[in-house]
């Protein structure tokens, strides 16, 4: 067992759990953050993401030791009052069917609206190839997407 001091939500939090324990264990058994889902274990599906840095990562295949020093954001930092404009438009749009993998895919979109504010089809197919849904919500999802570029500020996360 090793100490690692980490930053959440902007939070700092220190856990004492093995080097290579997966991020998605230590948020969801250490911290109770349970948010973040596990879906396949292998950085296949994109249930798992969080962000490392505004950049969006499976957590379920990156070792705790890899996110020491690091901005780790959960769907939980996203806000905890639905306030995100990703948050509003997958309501309006009714995105979720299970909504098993919508934390995953909340957070792939987040980070695409941080890079590019008005991403057209194409730009949101490809940044969200990585999130599987097993519903096949995809068409409700990119157009929340669009509706959240609509409705964002500038310079909001």
């Amino acid at each position: 067992m090793a100490r690692f001091s980490l930053t959440i939500n902007t939070k700092p939090t220190t856990v004492d759990v093995e080097p290579d324990t997966p991020l998605l264990w230590v948020l969801r058994d250490e911290l109770g953050m349970t948010g973040t889902k596990y879906g396949c274990g292998i950085a296949q599906c994109g249930a798992c993401t969080v962000h490392l840095n505004g950049a969006p990562v499976r957590s379920c295949s990156l070792p705790v030791s890899a996110a020491v020093g690091q901005k780790i954001t959960t769907i939980e930092g996203l806000s905890p009052d639905r306030s995100h404009a990703l948050q509003q438009a997958w309501i309006a749009e009714q995105v979720p069917q299970c909504g098993y993998c919508q934390s995953g895919q909340l957070m792939s979109a987040a980070a695409l609206l941080a890079a590019n504010p008005s991403p057209t089809d194409e730009e949101i197919d490809t940044a969200m190839q990585g999130n599987i849904c097993r519903c096949g919500t995809y068409v409700r999802i990119r157009k929340a997407i669009h509706r959240a570029a609509a409705m964002k500020p500038s310079g909001s996360r």
